[in-house]
């Protein structure tokens, strides 16, 4: 594959794909004990990408969305991988998905809630991690109940131990979800989602259409020959669905609403 030497200055100035990987979400990436042991589908990604570059892959490591995508804002990194949001997209571009993943509710086993239509009332506080793609949607959506915020899921998922009136609902990506019920009993997750998380490519605002085209293409040629399902599987990860290439269209996912 010819690459323009133009397109790859644009997209990796400093001859580094620097890549801003989200750690929070540990469905995509994660690490064994530090930066040189980082996993993941994500890190897979960006390997591949800078390979296909030619130049090398950096990583810049966030423990929360917010942080991450501020780092492609500032231009402390050249691409990024998060949720689509119509709010981001303001700021970033975004490719069309490649992988689509569940955000479900988790609850204490006493508590009222058993269905999701449950969680919009009155009195309710749904716990999330700040910024967080289902943060962003249900500070959106819910009419009733209210949104409170955690720097990382650990100390949302702590939160709801310490509900004992059973008000409080902890919303999150179900793979995470289900690792919490395994560390403590007397939790259930409620049937169903409330949000289908589309995960994408983000890149600089600016950046030109040759150079969005350009990372496009080898995206979707990484969905096409089984690259993703393949680290997926690698790593372990379950329940995420790979998105076929141009199955969502790029208008979609990535105008401003």
């Amino acid at each position: 594959m010819n690459i323009n030497p133009a397109l790859v200055e644009e997209i990796a100035p400093t001859g580094r794909l620097r890549a801003s990987i989200n750690l929070a979400s540990t469905v995509l990436a994660f690490s064994y004990t530090d930066s040189a042991k980082l996993a993941g589908v994500t890190i897979d990604l960006s390997r591949e990408f800078a390979r296909r570059l030619g130049v090398s892959a950096e990583f810049r490591e966030w423990g929360n969305p917010g942080d991450a995508f501020q780092a492609l804002v500032e231009q402390q990194a050249d691409v990024a991988f998060l949720a689509v949001d119509s709010k981001r997209a303001e700021k970033v571009q975004f490719t069309a998905p490649y992988v689509q993943i569940e955000a479900g509710y988790l609850a204490l086993e006493d508590s009222e809630f058993h269905r999701i239509t449950d969680v919009d009332r009155e009195g309710v506080e749904v716990l999330v991690i700040e910024t967080s793609a289902y943060d962003l949607y249900l500070s959106r959506a819910l009419q009733h109940a209210s949104v409170r915020r955690f720097p990382t899921g650990e100390e949302a998922f702590s939160a709801l131990l310490q509900d004992r009136p059973g008000r409080k609902i902890l919303a999150g990506v179900k793979q995470a979800l289900s690792q919490d019920m395994k560390r403590e009993g007397g939790l259930h997750m409620l049937p169903g989602s409330f949000m289908a998380i589309n995960q994408a490519v983000a890149l600089p605002r600016d950046c030109s259409c040759e150079a969005r085209e350009l990372i496009e293409g080898i995206l979707s040629d990484l969905v096409n020959s089984g690259f993703i399902a393949e680290s997926l599987a690698k790593h372990g990860i379950e329940g995420v669905g790979v998105v076929a290439a141009g199955a969502i269209p790029y208008e979609a996912v990535s105008t401003p609403q």
